[in-house]
């Protein structure tokens, strides 16, 4: 099962690492990223994305889906 988050990005399977990073930044509210505060949940919900990405690349899903 792939996190929701992730699925509202829109990624191909092929996309790098990097551009999951991107738009897992570009998904939060400006002002959720600007406290200092949520750096550690922030961090996490990176690392979350990268996770799902990595499992996606590894079931070997089919890009278009």
């Amino acid at each position: 099962m792939t996190d929701p988050a992730y699925q509202r990005f829109g990624l191909p399977v092929t996309a790098s690492s990097y551009a999951v990073l991107r738009a897992a930044v570009r998904a939060l509210h400006p002002d959720t990223r600007a406290v200092r505060g949520f750096q550690a949940a922030r961090k996490r919900f990176y690392r979350q994305m990268l996770c799902a990405h990595a499992a996606r690349q590894a079931a070997g899903d089919d890009p278009a889906s």
